[in-house]
């Protein structure tokens, strides 16, 4: 049987005061039970075990049994490069393992804090999660059972462990994860993440611990050119600058392909993610190639996908941006994790359930579904008309294109979206940018009555620009009937990538061409009264770096030129997006 919850998903539910978190360096931090977990009296535990890895480097671990019965325990396991595992949120995951009769392994990753080596992100975490695996295994008080858990980065390296297909690894429960480190942590569409990846990539790199140098961020990724960034802010990031030097999806990045990769894993996973967190593609997209391409049926019938109207920092609050989804927006961790990990490390018998639970936003509620996306889900074009309007009627004849000028030395502003900025991401307000002459709206009439869409969201745009190369961008955005207006999703794609990223291929200025933009996902129900809206343009600055419009070489130009963008709507080109709606029930 598929594993889930051994009760009702609602039930796991639980109302949260917006209580302060601790926040760590864009690490998502989730939301616990409200009964403080504490060490069992008899916990035996010991600090900065030299852990070896294959070439000799030893990672400093942390391991905490119990009682001194000496085992043998199942292990949970966490790999960090955010702390030392001295902090309140580390300590408190060690409490929950070990009063669950769990053994808990703390491991700082290579060249952070206390352990040895370099740290350069990503690629050494297969080998180095795999090594930490077998040690436990090996020890005396471990029964060969291990559970990997964690956020973010935290969750990359469950995924990248796994791929070695060590016996040790039982089951997995990755939050926010990057599953497609191209698409997702540095090239959305083609253009480069840059506020993230400048940030993160970049700040992280000045010191073993995590320190904050005086840098606004903000401001500072104006800079050009791109590729000497990092040196303006007094820095030189090896892996900032290697992931510059490959702007197209090439050897540097297949390695970190973990949705092609899923054939070569075999753990049942429990995939939790946002409907605004920066890795929403990844998530829902390892859960998909995991049923379908894992390499056993044990683990392709043992995934579960679990979203929430949450950002990167996920179940922490019930406010994302701008709106406020409720109690019930935030669920239980403790209670969730311990259920997942008893059962596959521990034997514990668990009722069938529903393997999805999605929160529909708009009605803020959670629902079990059975697969993703939804196999009831209607696929409706809803065109962009001349007019402004949004329906689902195809243009007739030939209509006017309609333009504006995009002029990337004053791009449009980050204003909400699946981000790691805490300022910005989420749902946000739109109207600061509703005097812009730069941005194309589509929007419906209000609806009369309830509809969901629930699944992918596909713009398909045929546009033409006076320039060699350029941005286009999609936004989906609810409008309420006293004007305001959020985002639910967004997506671009870079038109030297239209016809993939592995070779970039310059556009003729003027020709008709057909842009495909993926706006990942979203589950929304809109209010009677409520409008959709889809706005076009073709910058999302700082979040996303600016297109020159001049074809230059990626990185290497100060020199930036306007560029006339021209969208076409007629019955030849009938530029649309693809809605998932779900019909009613009868």
């Amino acid at each position: 049987m598929p594993f889930s919850n051994p009760a009702p998903f609602h039930l796991l539910l639980k109302k949260w005061p917006t209580a302060i978190i601790c926040w760590l360096v864009s690490l998502s931090i989730p939301v616990f039970a409200e009964e403080e977990p504490q060490f069992p009296e008899d916990v035996q535990i010991r600090y900065h075990v030299p852990v070896p890895m294959r070439d000799g480097v030893e990672l400093a671990t942390d391991v905490y049994l119990p009682d001194s019965s000496g085992g043998p325990f199942p292990t949970l396991f966490v790999r960090d490069i955010y702390s030392n595992g001295a902090s309140a949120v580390r300590q408190r995951y060690a409490k929950l393992a070990t009063a669950s009769g769990y053994a808990f392994v703390f491991q700082i990753c290579r060249g952070r804090y206390d352990s040895e080596g370099d740290w350069y992100p990503y690629f050494q975490e297969q080998n180095d999660g795999d090594d930490g695996l077998s040690w436990i295994a090996k020890q005396e008080w471990s029964d060969g059972q291990v559970g990997m858990f964690g956020s973010s980065y935290l969750a990359s390296v469950q995924w990248l462990a796994a791929l070695n297909d060590n016996p040790a690894l039982v089951a997995i429960a990755p939050g926010v994860s990057p599953g497609n480190y191209y698409r997702d942590v540095a090239y959305p569409g083609g253009a480069f993440s840059l506020l993230s990846r400048a940030s993160w990539g970049i700040g992280l790199a000045g010191s073993r611990t995590i320190m904050s140098y005086p840098i606004s961020w903000e401001t500072s990724v104006e800079h050009l050119p791109l590729k000497t960034l990092d040196k303006s802010l007094g820095f030189d990031v090896r892996h900032f600058q290697d992931w510059l030097d490959h702007p197209n999806y090439d050897s540097y990045w297949k390695p970190l392909n973990l949705e092609v990769r899923a054939p070569e894993m075999s753990v049942p996973a429990l995939n939790i993610g946002g409907w605004y967190d920066a890795f929403l593609r990844s998530t829902i997209g390892s859960y998909v190639t995991m049923t379908k391409e894992a390499r056993t049926e044990r683990a392709r019938q043992n995934q579960r996908l679990v979203i929430g109207p949450w950002p990167h920092g996920w179940n922490r609050k019930t406010t994302t941006g701008d709106l406020d989804f409720g109690p019930d927006a935030l669920i239980d961790w403790d209670r969730l994790h311990l259920d997942w990990f008893d059962h596959w490390l521990k034997g514990e018998e668990v009722e069938e359930q529903a393997p999805v639970q999605i929160f529909v936003m708009g009605d803020n509620v959670w629902r079990d579904e059975y697969e993703w996306p939804l196999a009831r889900t209607e696929y409706t074009p809803f065109y962009f008309h001349a007019d402004g309007s949004l329906d689902s009627v195809t243009p007739e004849g030939e209509v006017s294109p309609l333009s504006y000028v995009y002029d990337p030395t004053d791009p449009v502003q980050t204003i909400g979206g699946n981000i790691m900025r805490t300022q910005v991401r989420g749902p946000r307000d739109q109207r600061p940018l509703d005097d812009r002459k730069d941005i194309l709206r589509f929007s419906t009439a209000p609806f009369e009555e309830k509809m969901e869409i629930t699944g992918p969201l596909t713009v398909n745009l045929y546009a033409s620009s006076s320039a060699k190369d350029t941005d286009f961008m999609a936004k989906l955005v609810v409008v309420r009937p006293d004007g305001f207006s959020f985002n639910l999703a967004d997506g671009v794609i870079r038109a030297r990538y239209r016809q993939g990223f592995e070779q970039p291929v310059l556009i003729e200025p003027g020709e008709v061409l057909l842009y495909e933009i993926d706006v990942w996902a979203t589950s929304y129900v809109l209010q009677p009264g409520e409008r959709l809206r889809v706005d076009i343009t073709s910058s999302n600055f700082p979040r996303l770096n600016r297109n020159p419009n001049t074809g230059a070489a990626f990185g290497e130009t100060t020199e930036m030129q306007s560029a006339t963008q021209t969208i076409h709507l007629s019955e030849t080109y009938p530029s649309h997006i693809v809605l998932p709606v779900i019909p009613k029930k009868d």
